[in-house]
């Protein structure tokens, strides 16, 4: 199958009052938000308070106890919403397969959905991990890898999608500030190429601030707030100002 012929249009993301309960523990308390078509917006807050739950919630890997999530305008996770929108997540763990190579793992969908050839598939897969700092790192294998250098391998096999719909569960934990640079610049250019629509879950403050077309603020279960990134940072509510200003406690030693 070829769907490099047909013409993407941009997307939108919807949530409309979701409630989700894990483990008898209530995860969401009724969450509201609207991602337009093609920006970046970011769900930023704490560790733990339900970001990645929300995240799995739009790719569809999740049903919400109550509430509805909308992609576009078809139900998250539905069958009409996988046909009709192409939609690409990099974990948090970085998922790879670890019974194929690292440039197998990024070429996956370009030798299962496209009609590409080997070379054609081989030089984007190069240009890709060029792309993520791992040129010429093709044949090993993942296990082989630190787990800061399997993220960036999977960042690379999302980015080969070109997707309309781009998930990203915390991008840069475990990458040094130098590759982190670089990841935000490559979503920045992702964004400039397709027009995707990028969702990002994040406790990193420079990445949120540095790439967000709109920020929401996320904790125990709720959007607290959903505003430019000046507008949050100037936002009065103790628990985003506690959050977005909090600096290490640790004295140096005299």
């Amino acid at each position: 199958m070829n769907d490099n012929s047909r013409q993407l249009e941009n997307v939108s993301v919807e949530a409309r009052n979701v409630y989700k309960s894990l483990g008898g523990l209530e995860v969401l308390r009724g969450v509201n938000f609207k991602v337009n078509p093609g920006e970046i917006f970011v769900i930023m807050g704490p560790s733990g308070s339900g970001k990645s739950v929300l995240l799995k919630h739009i790719i569809g890997l999740l049903t919400p106890d109550s509430g509805e999530i909308l992609i576009q305008d078809e139900l998250a996770g539905s069958r009409a919403a996988r046909e009709k929108y192409r939609m690409a997540m990099v974990f948090q763990s970085a998922a790879l397969l670890t019974s194929l190579s690292v440039g197998e793992n990024v070429g996956l969908y370009l030798a299962e959905c496209t009609d590409k050839k080997p070379d054609e598939i081989a030089a984007i897969v190069s240009q890709k991990l060029e792309a993520v700092g791992l040129k010429g790192l093709e044949n090993r294998i993942p296990g082989e890898l630190s787990g800061g250098m399997q993220k960036r391998v999977a960042i690379a096999r999302a980015l080969v999608m070109e997707p309309q719909l781009f998930l990203f569960d915390e991008p840069t934990a475990e990458l040094d500030p130098p590759m982190a640079v670089t990841i935000d610049e490559e979503i920045l250019k992702l964004k400039t190429r397709t027009h995707a629509t990028s969702i990002i879950v994040t406790h990193d403050r420079t990445l949120a601030f540095s790439l967000a077309d709109h920020v929401a603020m996320f904790a125990d279960g709720q959007i607290l707030f959903v505003g430019t990134p000046d507008e949050v940072k100037r936002h009065p509510d103790p628990r985003l100002q506690d959050f977005i200003n909090a600096k290490p406690s640790i004295s140096k030693p005299a």
